[in-house]
């Protein structure tokens, strides 16, 4: 086995990483997992092991680190750093095309009364197909890809894509047997509520 040198570093996340550089092998830990019981440090040393080795992770040491970094006290810690730590690229909301405050505001009253706050709604820097929107709750923040700023694109398809991005406000991530929900029963009931659910699907597709 060749030496190894550890350390804990102050990341944005729970970042974890291995590198075998000239004979050492590298390990970098974020200090949020500085303070985990010696199972959890054996359970990430078992884990990162076997990906540099390309071997089967043990159910027990997956288990064992899902279940503490999912935990309440843990996520709080996470979510926490990432507002002290993290950096967002804001931009605008309004585009050459869609103003986004102005379409937050007319989806929130047709379908939260208007009463949901508004968070910082931003396009993003780039015309990303992959990540078409995201709530960031860290920061309180809705981008959008800038692929639907276009006349191309029929209004429905921006309101669901804020329509979907506003339940995350409405309805946050839940810890749930150990794991992170993010789309609870309830998310998916009041999604299905959106008029032209299927045509903005099907149009999300053709991007």
């Amino acid at each position: 086995m060749p030496p190894f040198d550890v350390r804990f570093r102050r990341f944005v996340s729970l970042n974890t990483t291995i590198r075998l550089r000239e004979g050492q092998l590298m390990v970098r830990l974020s200090d949020l997992l500085q303070a985990a019981p010696p199972s959890v440090h054996e359970a990430i040393a078992h884990i990162l092991l076997a990906k540099l080795y390309r071997k089967p992770v043990e159910r027990t040491h997956a288990h064992r680190y899902r279940v503490y970094t999912q935990s309440e006290v843990v996520l709080r810690q996470t979510e926490q750093t990432r507002q002290t730590r993290g950096r967002k690229q804001i931009t605008t909301a309004i585009g050459r095309y869609y103003d986004l405050d102005e379409v937050f505001e007319s989806v929130n009253r047709q379908f939260f009364f208007g009463l949901l706050g508004r968070p910082v709604l931003t396009w993003s820097n780039h015309a990303a197909r992959r990540l078409l929107g995201h709530y960031d709750a860290a920061h309180n923040t809705i981008m959008v890809s800038r692929v639907f700023d276009g006349p191309r694109v029929p209004r429905y398809a921006i309101e669901y894509l804020l329509y979907h991005e506003m339940l995350h406000l409405k309805h946050p991530v839940r810890i749930k047997a150990g794991r992170r929900c993010v789309h609870s029963r309830e998310f998916q009931a009041e999604e299905r509520l959106f008029p032209l659910l299927n045509e903005a699907k099907a149009f999300l597709k053709l991007l």
